[in-house]
């Protein structure tokens, strides 16, 4: 049977019960059977494989089932991280603080009284349970789920963990198994005590100074690379340690660094801080415009990184909408049908056009002569035309019309989600599709929504129990003074 992706979004809160209990029952089990329920079958190395599953496509559950979070984290790097994990079945407890929880649920609200779309849109899947860490109940309670949990998240500021006295001796008393995976703005050096956030990412990872116009300050990008970005790797490490874990047997750090992340992922711009140092770099546009380069990468405006000249330019419309314009890389390959089809035939042997290096020096007249004739299209219409001889260009998409793409809806990257304060709302699902792990999306959780549930179920503590933690206080927010009579 071929494989196929399999997306559904579940909206509604007796749905996602049914997940939560699903979770439950199969994480302690599901470790212990599963080394059982390998099949020894020898291969040439000497391998042991399992069986191959003879149930449908889709239909053996998630890839990270069995698997349970200890989520402290909060904002954005650290809830992408857990979010994703979710998506692919991890049960994700989220640990906030009582009547407070975490600090996005309040901010950019557009809806009174419901957690914002900051909030929602970073947390699905998750279970929230409130817990006072100063409590000496409060306490007691996270120390069982350490030692119920795989992998504890976290993206204080440094050091906060260890003031909570969960230091990694402690954690590794409880459960030698457990990973512990940090969020930091700077790995260990002179800035690794200080706060950052998205921007100040973005600008101490070489982005900002790469990002923007030549004769124009640095520019940020729209994109997330440093928060979102440094949630992706973060998530990447986890897994490794999982898996490594199938060998060792013990959990260990997974460190990520929020400037290595946005480095990582400027990559190339680093490459080409050391091609410069053999010359000037020829794909940039300055260089057929006769502009020195200095001494670090400059700002390249819409320049492609790839080395095959690329520009942004108008499309039928861009007087009156800003996103009328199309991505258009003039890449050597299909050179001549780009010349075809912009009118321009005798390009294709003129010695001034005919060869990348001759048309270096002339790329802003190229692009130039192009969008005269994008000028006369939609985006649409431009690209329609030009993939059908494989020259490669994107159409500029807004977030009204990404929101708006039903092909986007079909495969489960946008999800319209119901929220019992805020009703409907859509969000992105899961980017990464698995074609035997099925993906969902269930809505974020309320405020200490699961906090009996996770302390019945998996601690496995009693009514009277929990009765007893209730009335402590290490789960509840605490009661706010009464104003004085006048």
């Amino acid at each position: 049977m071929a494989a196929h992706w399999n997306v559904k979004s579940v909206r509604n809160k007796a749905a996602t019960k049914k997940v939560a209990v699903k979770r439950k029952a199969a994480t302690k089990p599901v470790r212990k059977a599963s080394a059982k329920a390998l099949t020894k079958t020898s291969t040439p190395k000497g391998d042991v494989w399992p069986t191959p599953s003879s149930k449908a496509w889709g239909q053996v559950g998630k890839a990270l089932d069995g698997v349970r979070i200890l989520d402290f984290t909060h904002v954005q790097s650290g809830p992408t991280c857990t979010q994703l994990l979710a998506w692919f079945g991890a049960d994700v407890i989220k640990v906030e603080r009582p009547g407070v929880g975490d600090i996005t649920r309040g901010q950019l609200r557009d809806v009174p009284n419901a957690d914002s779309l900051y909030f929602t849109m970073l947390n699905h899947n998750k279970r929230s349970i409130t817990i006072d860490s100063k409590h000496p109940k409060g306490k007691e309670i996270l120390n069982r789920l350490i030692r119920e949990c795989d992998v504890l998240v976290e993206n204080f500021a440094p050091g906060a963990l260890d003031r909570m006295g969960l230091t990694w001796e402690h954690i590794h008393k409880l459960n030698p198994r457990m990973i512990v995976a940090s969020v930091k703005g700077f790995g260990p050096g002179p800035y690794e005590d200080c706060k950052v956030y998205e921007n100040v990412a973005q600008c101490t990872g070489g982005s900002a100074s790469t990002t923007g116009f030549l004769d124009g300050p640095p520019l940020v990008t729209g994109s997330q690379i440093g928060d979102s970005g440094t949630g992706l790797h973060l998530a990447l490490g986890i897994v490794c340690a999982l898996y490594q874990r199938n060998r060792t047997g013990r959990g260990q750090k997974v460190l990520a660094a929020m400037q290595d992340g946005v480095l990582n992922l400027c990559r190339v711009k680093l490459r080409d801080q050391q091609r410069l140092k053999h010359g000037p770099l020829p794909e940039y546009s300055q260089y057929g415009q006769g502009i020195p380069f200095g001494d670090a990468v400059p700002r390249a405006g819409n320049d492609s990184g790839g080395g095959q000249p690329g520009w942004i330019i108008k499309c039928k419309g861009w007087e009156t909408d800003p996103n009328a314009y199309i991505y258009f890389i003039t890449q050597a390959p299909v050179w001549e049908q780009i010349c075809d089809v912009i009118g321009k035939p005798e390009w294709k042997s003129d010695p001034d056009f005919a060869t990348p290096k001759a048309r270096l020096p002339r790329l802003k007249f190229i692009f130039d002569t192009i969008e005269q004739w994008t000028m006369t299209k939609t985006k649409f219409e431009a690209m329609d035309i030009l993939n059908k001889y494989d020259i490669p260009c994107g159409p500029i998409l807004s977030m009204k019309e990404l929101a708006e793409d039903e092909s986007l809806r079909k495969t489960g990257t946008v999800v319209e989600v119901d929220h019992p304060t805020r009703g409907k709302y859509l969000t992105v699902g899961n980017p990464i599709k698995l074609s035997d792990s099925v993906s969902d999306v269930t809505r974020s959780p309320l405020l200490g929504e699961h906090t009996d549930e996770i302390l019945r179920n998996v601690l496995g503590y009693s009514d009277e129990d929990i009765a007893e933690i209730q009335s402590s206080g290490a789960i509840t927010a605490p009661e706010k003074p009464k104003a004085a009579a006048a």
